[in-house]
């Protein structure tokens, strides 16, 4: 492994996503005075897309340190790059406040004077207690960003205290897991559920981090699998470490159809009116092929494809399902939030070009971050052990002059 080896983006990369980025902005300037309501919804899509990736790369994070997991050890710089466009997603999803009367039934006057079954929802949807909780969550969210990544780079510019510092890592990811239970369930409310009021699911908050969680582990897979073929992460992402992530993929994939059809035979089978609303108009013609291949997409073909266990050491089959699997998570949204609001689905160069604005925005900040810190953690007592167990295993035994 090359000590401070560093990953530098062509300047081509850089020129390419600031002119889609400057592209997405200025249609969502001209859509705001055009097409209003269409563009608010597309900016809370693409702003919720980017702001799940972030989280979902620190949720790896923690969840890894948490689980004591030593074979990611070196592709933390990956997800702590993804995380770095936590700041702009945040702005992001605070300025949809401007926007909330075109988004949200809730914020408009007189919105439950006539809904006494929801009525209970008044207080709860009030407009500062909204905004206090989504600036809250996205402020706690960016804290622990920001501790992850100065420790993490204290830890390369300190050898002789890694290990303690491997132990706050281990803490912080401890209180990262609980802040982020309850303020992704309450955002995840507050962002989406709440375009319709009427609407409730007490299995909404784990549905959206289970598509969440699946949408990071493939973007932390895709890059791995690119920084390798570009002679980056050759020991950190090798054919046993993509057989890893591909698990994982497998596993969380399986686990967000399992939550996908439970509340959907739930909510079927019950038939409350008040519950069965969401799924009437999502399984309306126009939009029932998009509900098909949502479950296809997202689940179907993914589970096929990674069942057998050389595919999941195949960087080509890897790139591909990751690719499907984070273009079946802004599909997902899209179902979640659009249906909502529309009775048909709608595409057009509008929606291109603000989701190609976004995305270039958070690839910006990730090749920024990458480059920002060597590819590999320098002083991370984990490596150091393997480092040394690799060592010893190859150098010959002093009394025999063979290996052992």
């Amino acid at each position: 492994m090359t000590p401070n080896l560093r990953f530098k983006a062509p300047a081509l990369q850089y020129i390419v996503a600031a002119v889609l980025f400057l592209a997405g902005a200025g249609a969502a300037a001209y859509g705001l005075t055009a097409a209003p309501e269409r563009t608010w919804l597309n900016l809370l899509l693409d702003g919720f897309y980017i702001t799940s990736l972030a989280v979902s790369a620190m949720f790896f994070i923690a969840s890894q340190r948490l689980t004591g997991a030593r074979w990611s050890a070196g592709l933390r710089r990956i997800p702590e790059a993804f995380m770095a466009a936590l700041p702009a997603a945040a702005v992001l999803m605070m300025a949809l406040y401007f926007g909330r009367q075109w988004i949200y039934p809730w914020s408009r006057p007189g919105a439950f004077a006539h809904a006494p079954a929801i009525a209970g929802k008044v207080q709860y949807l009030a407009e500062p207690w909204v905004f206090v909780r989504s600036a809250v969550a996205l402020l706690l969210w960016m804290l622990f960003a920001w501790l992850f990544r100065r420790t993490s780079l204290a830890q390369d510019r300190n050898p002789g205290s890694s290990l303690a510092y491997h132990y706050r890592l281990n803490r912080y990811a401890a209180a990262f897991v609980v802040v982020f239970a309850l303020s992704f369930t309450l955002g995840s409310y507050d962002w989406i559920i709440s375009l319709d009021p009427s609407w409730f699911s007490t299995m909404f908050g784990i549905y959206v981090f289970a598509g969440t969680f699946v949408q990071g582990l493939a973007a932390i897979t895709l890059a791995a699998v690119l920084l390798r073929d570009r002679g980056f992460l050759t020991q950190a992402a090798s054919d046993h470490h993509l057989r890893d992530l591909g698990k994982l993929l497998f596993a969380f994939s399986t686990f967000w159809a399992y939550i996908w059809t439970c509340q959907y035979l739930l909510i079927w089978y019950g038939n409350i009116p008040e519950e069965v609303t969401h799924y009437v108009r999502r399984t309306s013609a126009p939009w029932l092929p998009f509900f098909l291949a949502n479950f296809a997409v997202n689940w179907i073909i993914p589970f096929a494809v990674l069942l057998g266990a050389p595919v999941k050491r195949n960087p080509r089959a890897l790139k591909i399902v990751c690719v499907l699997l984070l273009a079946g998570h802004w599909l997902d949204l899209y179902m979640l939030i659009m249906p909502s609001a529309w009775s048909a689905p709608r595409f057009g160069i509008l929606e291109a070009a603000i989701f190609a604005g976004c995305a270039a925005l958070a690839y910006l900040f990730f090749i920024w971050s990458l480059g920002a810190a060597p590819i590999t953690p320098v002083s991370d007592p984990v490596l150091a052990a393997e480092a040394l167990a690799t060592h010893r295993e190859s150098v010959p035994s002093p009394a025999t002059g063979v290996e052992p």
